[in-house]
C-alpha cells in the first residue's frame, strides 16, 4: 500500500520510497529525510481541505506532506494502531 492509503495513527512500516522520474528529486529528499527500508512511520493527521497536507510521523521526527509526495512511499501495515 502506499502512505496515503495508511488509516490514520496506524503504525506501519516504510518499504520503499519509488521514483516517479528518472533523478526523482522529491524521492531522493524523502529518502534523505528517513524515509527508508524498516522505519516505522504513522500518518498522525491530516489538513481539513482535500486532506492535504499529511502529518507524518517517522521516527520521532513529523513532516508535512503533499498527497502526491507521499504517494511516493511504499508501506506495509503493521496492523496496530497507536504503536
Amino acid at each position: 500500500m502506499i502512505l496515503t492509503d495508511l488509516p490514520m495513527r496506524t503504525s506501519a512500516t516504510v518499504e520503499a520510497v519509488e521514483d516517479r522520474v528518472p533523478n526523482d528529486a522529491i524521492a531522493r529528499r524523502l529518502r534523505e529525510l528517513g524515509f527508508v527500508d524498516g522505519e516505522q512511520v504513522q500518518v498522525m493527521a491530516v489538513g481539513p481541505i482535500g486532506a492535504e497536507p499529511l502529518l507524518v510521523q517517522i521516527g520521532y521526527t513529523r513532516f508535512a506532506l503533499r498527497r502526491e509526495e507521499a504517494a511516493r512511499v511504499r508501506v506495509r501495515s503493521n496492523g496496530s494502531g497507536h504503536a
